[in-house]
């Protein structure tokens, strides 16, 4: 789900979950001089938005969206000067940037497509934050006996075609570090209370488990669990890699 209305849903629970630490290490690493960011798969931006107040540096940011209207939107909600660059962000020249940052994306690449972002990122020399990627852990409260067949099907929908999935933070760390970078690795789980982040990212689990797997009752499991409060825990992990 890249919508606007779900990205502004999910954003304070990106926003609270992000690794501070791995982001003061960036910061620690860039200096003080201007830099230049390059957002890849920048959405609306939500990823600038947490991330531009937390460095010092004097910044340029380049969001890079295949969709021109979210990009444009990303550029103009920055709190610092953005430009919007409309294109497959895995297409991009990376010389000049400092630092690249990506957020939720990883697990919707291939392995290949991350090696070759690794070795076009380790060419430019920069820095490489890379947040909220999923690692297929999730915790409900309360539990419920079809939870582990939802789940073994939503991590195998996420993995169809060759996409990463959960093994995304795994594979990228390998990835980067063969390109001669230092990875450093935080959980940065999402926490969800009772509310309508947690709704509907259970609707859209739900849909995604349903696809991969029709004998899996997605309506009834749906119903029970809207019948009462329930609350989640969603596994993800941020990476922030350093050329050595």
């Amino acid at each position: 789900m890249c919508t606007p209305d779900w990205l502004a849903l999910r954003e304070p629970a990106d926003h609270a979950a992000r690794s501070i630490e791995l982001a003061e290490r960036a910061s620690r690493w860039l200096g003080d001089r201007k830099i230049v960011v390059r957002d890849l798969g920048c959405g609306t931006g939500s990823m600038g938005r947490w991330l531009a107040p937390r460095l010092p540096q004097r910044q340029r940011w380049f969001v890079h969206d295949r969709d021109g209207g979210l990009a444009r939107r990303a550029a103009a909600s920055l709190p610092v000067p953005a430009t919007a660059v409309v294109g497959d962000a895995l297409g991009t020249d990376l010389a000049g940037a400092d630092l690249v940052v990506c957020s939720a994306l990883l697990d919707l690449l291939t392995a290949p497509e991350v090696h070759a972002l690794a070795a076009v990122c380790g060419a430019a020399g920069c820095a490489v934050l890379l947040t909220l990627s999923v690692t297929g852990e999730v915790a409900l409260d309360p539990a419920l006996p079809d939870d582990a067949g939802i789940a073994t099907a939503f991590d195998a929908h996420q993995r169809r075609d060759g996409l990463l999935g959960p093994d995304a933070p795994d594979v990228a760390a390998a990835a980067f570090e063969r390109a001669g970078y230092v990875v450093h690795r935080r959980p940065s789980p999402w926490r969800l209370g009772p509310g309508a982040l947690a709704e509907e990212w259970l609707r859209g689990r739900l849909d995604a488990a349903a696809e991969q797997d029709p004998s899996l009752d997605a309506d009834a499991h749906l119903a029970r669990r809207l019948a009462t409060p329930f609350s989640a825990v969603v596994g993800h992990a941020d990476l922030l890699a350093v050329p050595r």
